[in-house]
């Protein structure tokens, strides 16, 4: 369904709608509909447009004298509206073709419509497509020039909706220059518009004419003229904004609040756009923006300007930076003091501004600016702005003026410490440690103390203070203080740092060596003592700790410079019997050799995409890329080493964990030398071949098998790395019996696997027919989980073969077509990509040697052209199989070649495919029944509909002999198709070629429903329209979008809807439709007066024992209940006869039993029906003892407990006395329902004996009696 017919389904259905704004353009776009539907025109976006315009035209002829309407209701109107909506769509061709047109028709118009809001909003919601579409000599026409500054004026209009369409249609037509222009022509227009209105606004004098009707004042057409201005600022020419961000900053002197926030937003965007235009540069205004901000500064509990004043201010200062990093360095002292002085404010709001805006002026700190202050540590007064930044934060934190701005200055002090990295020397510490090392030591310490609330935002700065200064630095002022000699002294601990290690920092290596590991150790003691003494608490607290000790190996692995020093043979060792022993602490082993890896080959190579990949930080502050490079070297030589390490560590672990070992063993393969990789290479296959052969001999062994397939695993992950005598010598190997008809599953897919990467990486020379020949030889033994890889491996094979030996490609099609029949997904989609990639290789062209394929004819000798056509003929050749299994699967693999090749095969052969396959329809085999109707959905669908149409008078009656049946959802498969032929051939056309009234009789149920589910959709307020079907979530595969989830085959029978909904409703009971009302005090007459019992309610949910209780008075004091004697229990109501009544209860109740000819007790099914009967009786029980008895009355000839039945026998039988003739409850000679008069037959209803003895009949008679 496209964008322009899910629009107008919108409209469609406001045809009854009372309003007639709404129904008159929906009555319009009927008529213009039926009037293309007879003409025999496609709906179009042209013909759609064409057809308005005429209609238009006729319309202002016609009222060119009496005077034109634009009311609602009212055609032009509803024309115009039609005409916007319709415009976005209309190819930019046809509206250049018909420019003149446009204009003469609407230009004039726009006077007229400046009182009438809704047509004047569907004329600029029509100008602004046309302008988009329109080339550079077009936009010079005078009329567009015209229409273009009445919608320019209409920004400033007082109607807010007006003012939008306008604003919205400007932007659009600047965001869309005409080809090969990068900015609009009319930017300039735009510009000048904005600072002469700008100016009049400053100025106070704004004409007459620019309050369009209303009195407005300046500073309210200048929010408006804001409004528009700011999605389109960075549209109009880079010449024009220095005058723009003049008159912007006079703005805030008409004192309204709104306006001032609004030019500080503006400023704020166009100062923090990126843009890689050079001629885009404002710059040069930054200084006269920073003084006029500066100059008149917001209160600081002016919530509404403040914000916006601050992140000018923020802003600007960051864009001088990258423009003149100097002259902003002589501003930063002056702003950052502005901008502090707000972090008093008692408004969150104004706080969190003002420390956003100190973020972005810690982002302007440059070396020259920060080199003084380093330089001056240790003086009292500082002379340096940064000097002087810093001591007024650590002076905020001892003010109570600050007190609620804590979680703000903690975040500023975050910021600094950020940008801070400057280093005077390459090994010289940080600017951050020598400036502001006490005052994070100081944080730290504030942490500590249990009243303190901001915790979270203390720990943001120390793990920035981590991340700048290194853990050697921070750990050296704030220790860790954990072991029991720190407790037993009264220091606090810090085990919130241990978290913060897991992250890039600048300590070398060498620190987790000498400080971690032998702590880690001596938590290892402490843990093994606590267990030991069973403190399993405190146990389990050691190892979390241990944990997060080493969760932060990896951080110290970003490229380091004292690698080759910190990796010593103790280290590996400790590493690599971490790895093998120690499950816990893997993982992080196992990242830390990836870093170590990745971080260094990427700044030994300045790869940018890998350098990308490389945390900010380390960007940041990294080493040179000689000892990258040096590093690097070291870890090649190690390769070998780790390498088997890892090898064996593959092998422990289990299968799901693999896959984290695969990329760390990938990533030192990428730097191992050939040798290296020779090395192991040799000993995994020697292992691998090893356990292959003790697989054959004890084929039980499923050890065996496991250690082959992880073998696999490894050789998968060394193959983009061997050398081309190793990989011709795997892929003998690999191509044996013993690895393509391993029993073990898991060995097969492998082997197909390794097979497929070894052609598709070209390291082999393949002679591709004595290999498919060999794969064809060990297809036997071929296990069901291997059909995936092996058809990936036959499209590896496809770029391989000559033009000249296409015939062998034959060969693979019987695999492949019953490839399109497995049961796995993954299976399917590899056979149908190959079916596909062989039809492209035979489209390239090429020779098929016939004489060469396997099972030609005699007759068949020869050579043919290799084309699509040759293909599909060579895949129906299935059609003729022995089974119903290899037919459909040729069905379905002819579908997806008519789909995927539709625009390049002949149309006569795609007539001839479809003639043939519409044949099978007929067949009894639902299997092949079921793929031909997927066939079918997928011509309707795809296929030209000339092509479809001719054959209509064929395909109707064929579908309509599976409409009604139900198995494998072929009703409802029929149904959709028909209903897909409606929409695109229309329903007449479909009905004319049905043979017979029961068969029409299908196609008219179908339209009904579809009618009735558009009305439902009406009534709900939902879209409706002709081809507005509910749509699937797309699969990304668009064949089977098309057969299966392009639309719902369920979703349009709102009879299956209904049918479900009630099903949900009895299983769940939550979905409850109309239903009978019960009446606990008289019994229900189903014969009359039952439409007063209807309800929708909810009944009740409670129990009837709940129920019962709620019948009883409570003790208020209590709660208890009080039972009152009743006079029933005195004055005679008998009791039920239960010893008269209990042999009957054992032979007929759920609950009872009989007994057999041996004494056996069976007990009764407990049927529906057993359980229905019991719940009647139960409840005639009741209603009879709620009846009291007259005294001195008897009872004539009703047993006990069934006084229930002989009421409604009495009132049976006081309707049939009934002297009312017209009583509908009365029947006349038992004859059925009463026929009113100028009424319908009524069912004649009969019993279900009666309805069996006629079953014989031709015509069938339902229960109900219905023909």
């Amino acid at each position: 369904m496209s964008d322009l017919d899910l629009a107008l389904s919108k409209i469609r259905p406001h045809t009854t709608s009372s309003l007639e704004h709404q129904k008159t353009p929906a009555n319009l776009l009927c008529a213009i509909e039926a009037t293309l539907d007879d003409r025999k025109t496609e709906r179009s976006s042209t013909a759609y447009f064409a057809a308005l315009l005429t209609t238009l035209d006729g319309t202002l002829q016609k009222d060119a004298s009496s005077g034109l309407a634009f009311g609602d209701g009212d055609i032009i109107p509803a024309e115009l509206y039609l005409l916007s909506l319709v415009a976005p769509f209309v190819p930019p061709p046809v509206i250049r073709g018909n420019l003149n047109t446009i204009l003469s028709l609407t230009s004039p118009l726009f006077p007229s419509l400046v009182t009438h809001a809704p047509p004047l909003r569907s004329q600029i919601g029509l100008y602004g497509p046309v302008i988009r579409a329109l080339d550079r000599s077009q936009l010079e026409v005078q009329g567009v020039r015209q229409s273009f500054a009445s919608i320019l004026q209409l920004c400033l209009d007082h109607r807010p909706k007006v003012r939008k369409r306008a604003g919205e249609a400007i932007k659009d037509i600047l965001s869309s220059p005409p080809t090969p222009l990068m900015r609009h022509p009319y930017g300039d227009r735009v510009a000048e518009w904005v600072k002469s209105t700008l100016a009049d606004v400053s100025a106070n004098a704004v004409s007459r004419s620019k309050r369009s009707a209303s009195n407005m004042e300046a500073a309210e057409i200048a929010l408006h003229l804001l409004s528009v201005l700011r999605p389109v600022i960075l549209r109009l020419p880079p010449s024009s904004l220095s005058a723009i961000v003049t008159l912007l900053l006079s703005l805030p002197r008409l004192g309204n609040s709104f306006l001032s926030q609004s030019a500080y937003s503006i400023l704020s965007d166009l100062l923090s756009a990126p843009t890689k235009d050079d001629d885009f540069n404002v710059a040069s205004e930054i200084p006269q923006i920073l003084k006029a901000v500066l100059s008149s500064p917001p209160p600081k509990s002016d919530a509404a300007i403040a914000p916006a004043w601050l992140g000018l201010l923020g802003n600007a200062l960051l864009a001088y930076k990258d423009a003149n990093p100097q002259a902003s360095a002589g501003e930063l002292g002056k702003v950052w003091k502005a901008v502090w002085a707000f972090l008093e404010s008692s408004d969150a709001t104004i706080r969190k501004a003002s420390c956003q805006s100190l973020s972005l002026l810690a982002q302007c700190f440059t070396p020259e600016f920060i080199a003084p202050a380093v330089r001056e540590v240790g003086e009292s007064e500082p002379a340096s702005a940064l000097g002087k930044i810093v001591l007024q934060t650590e002076k905020a934190f001892e003010s109570l003026a600050f007190a609620r701005s804590m979680s703000e200055l903690l975040f500023t002090v975050s910021a600094l410490v950020s940008n801070l990295r400057y280093r005077e020397e390459p090994a010289g510490p940080t600017a951050a440690e020598v400036l502001l090392l006490p005052l994070v030591q100081r944080i730290g310490n504030i942490r500590t103390e249990k009243n303190f609330e901001h915790k979270e935002a203390a720990d943001m700065v120390l793990s920035q203070a981590m991340a700048t200064m290194g853990p050697a630095v921070l750990l050296n002022a704030l220790p860790l203080n954990l072991e029991p000699p720190d407790r037993q002294a009264g220091r606090e601990p810090r085990a919130f740092l241990l978290p913060l290690l897991a992250q890039s920092q600048p300590s070398p290596l060498g620190h987790f060596v000498s400080y971690f590991v032998p702590l880690s150790e001596r938590m290892f003691n402490y843990q093994q003592k606590a267990e030991s003494e069973n403190r399993q608490s405190e146990g389990k607290v050691w190892t979390v700790l241990i944990a997060q000790v080493w969760a932060g190996l990896p951080g110290y692995c970003w490229s380091k410079a004292d690698t080759r020093e910190a990796l010593s043979a103790t280290f590996s060792q400790m590493l690599s019997q971490i790895l093998y022993t120690q499950v816990e602490l893997r993982s992080f082993v196992l990242k830390a050799l990836k870093v170590l890896v990745e971080s260094n080959v990427a700044i030994a190579s300045q790869d940018q995409v890998l350098l990308e990949k490389l945390p900010a930080a380390v960007r940041a502050d990294t080493i040179s890329q000689e000892q990258a490079v040096k590093n690097v070297g070291f870890l090649r030589d190690q390769a070998e080493s780790w390498l088997a390490v890892l090898f064996n560590v593959f092998g422990s672990v289990d299968r799901e964990a693999r896959g984290m070992v695969g990329e760390v063993i990938a990533a030192w393969l990428g730097i191992a030398g050939d040798s290296a990789i020779a090395q192991a290479y040799r000993k995994v296959f020697e292992l691998f071949a090893q356990n292959l052969k003790k697989s054959q001999h004890d084929r039980s062994s499923t050890d065996t098998s496991s250690v082959v397939a992880m073998t696999q695993d490894i050789l998968i992950l060394v193959l983009p790395y061997l050398s081309t005598q190793d990989a011709s010598g795997l892929l003998d190997v690999i191509l044996s019996k013993e690895v393509l008809t391993n029993p073990d599953n898991g060995v097969q897919k492998r082997g197909y696997k390794i097979l497929a990467r070894l052609v598709e990486d070209g390291k082999v020379g393949l002679d591709v027919g004595p290999m498919i020949n060999r794969l064809d030889e060990l297809s036997d033994g071929l296990s069901p989980a291997a059909k995936k890889d092996r058809f990936q491996l036959y499209s590896n094979l496809l770029p391989s073969i000559p033009p000249s030996a296409l015939h062998i490609i034959p060969s693979l099609i019987p695999e492949a077509v019953l490839g399109t029949k497995e049961p796995s997904e993954k299976a399917r989609g590899a056979a149908f990509e190959l079916i596909v990639a062989m039809g492209k290789k035979m489209a390239k062209g090429g020779v098929v040697k016939r004489d060469l394929v396997d099972g030609m004819d005699d007759d068949g000798t020869g050579e043919a052209k290799a084309t699509i056509e040759e293909y599909i003929t060579m895949i129906a050749a299935g059609l003729a199989g022995a089974t119903p299994h290899m037919i459909s699967a040729t069905v379905t693999a002819i579908s997806r070649l008519v789909f995927e090749f539709k625009d390049i095969i002949p149309k006569n052969m795609l007539n001839e495919i479809f003639s043939t396959l519409l044949v099978f329809l007929s067949s009894t085999n639902r299997e092949i029944v079921r793929s031909t109707l997927g066939f079918i959905k997928l011509a309707v669908h795809t296929l030209p509909e000339d092509l479809i149409r001719p054959q209509l008078p064929r395909l109707v009656p064929a579908l309509l002999g599976w409409a009604h049946d139900h198995k494998n959802h072929f009703k409802t498969k029929v149904r959709h198709i028909f209903e897909r032929m409606m929409r695109r051939f229309g329903f007449q056309d479909v009905h004319s070629c049905t043979n017979g009234e029961e068969a029409a009789k299908v196609l008219v149920n179908i339209k009904k429903r579809k009618d009735r589910a558009k009305r439902k959709r009406a009534l709900a307020g939902g879209d409706v329209g002709d081809e507005g079907p509910s749509q699937r979530p797309t699969t990304g595969n668009a064949f089977e979008d098309v057969l299966y989830a392009s639309e719902s085959e369920l979703d349009d029978s709102d009879e299956d809807d209904e049918e479900v909904a009630a099903a949900a409703g009895r299983r769940k009971g939550g979905d409850f439709a109309t239903r009978l009302r019960l009446d606990d005090d008289e019994p229900m007459d189903l014969l009359s007066g039952a439409a007063s019992r209807v309800t929708n309610a909810k009944g009740s949910r409670r129990s009837k024992n709940r129920q019962d209780i709620d019948r009883f008075k409570k003790d208020e004091e209590t709660g208890k209940m009080i039972i009152e004697e009743s006079d029933t229990d005195v004055g005679g109501v008998p009791e039920s006869d239960v010893a008269g009544t209990a042999y009957r209860e054992a032979l007929t109740s759920a609950d009872g039993f009989t007994r057999g000819p041996g004494g056996r007790i069976k007990f009764n099914k407990d049927t529906k029906k057993r359980r229905r009967d019991n719940a009647v009786e139960d409840e005639d029980v009741e209603m009879g003892e709620t009846e009291p008895i007259r005294p001195g009355k008897k009872r004539s000839g009703v047993k006990p407990g069934h006084e229930f039945r002989a009421k409604v026998r009495i009132l049976k039988k006081a309707q049939l006395s009934s002297k009312n003739p017209h009583d509908p409850s009365r029947t006349q000679k038992a004859g059925g329902d009463l026929k009113k008069k100028g009424g319908l037959d009524p069912y004649a209803y009969v019993s279900l004996k009666q309805a069996a003895k006629k079953s014989n009949r031709r015509s069938h008679l339902g229960v109900a009696g219905k023909r």
